[in-house]
């Protein structure tokens, strides 16, 4: 894709070195994307599952799973159970990969950052 490219937007941890990478592939490239840091307003269920649905990955994709809310809530036995993870990752949004660009109907998360690039 390329052109206009409508609203970008981006899931956004400050404290996220690729997250903060990614924030200057957009810049650098002319884009001042919407930016929402996630963490201070978490996406709600069905945001995730919108987002999913744009990223084309199963929910398990998007958690990280060496956050220690993944462990304590016991979400290893949830890993084929898409409705549980979503839930989990609205109530604890540290589970949520990170950056995540959302591009018209298209979504990337941005690891590396240049993953980004092939929607804008």
């Amino acid at each position: 894709m390329s052109g206009t490219v409508g609203t970008v937007t981006l899931y956004h941890n400050p404290r996220c070195s690729k997250s903060r990478q990614t924030l200057a592939l957009l810049e650098d490239r002319g884009i001042e994307p919407q930016i929402i840091k996630y963490l201070e307003t978490p996406p709600d269920e069905a945001t995730i599952s919108g987002l999913l649905d744009k990223l084309g990955i199963r929910a398990i994709e998007l958690v990280r799973r060496k956050e220690p809310p993944f462990a304590e809530l016991g979400l290893a036995s949830s890993e084929e159970d898409d409705p549980a993870l979503i839930a989990a990752m609205a109530r604890h949004p540290i589970l949520i990969e990170r950056p995540i660009v959302v591009a018209g109907e298209e979504a990337r998360i941005g690891r590396p950052p240049e993953n980004i690039l092939d929607i804008l």
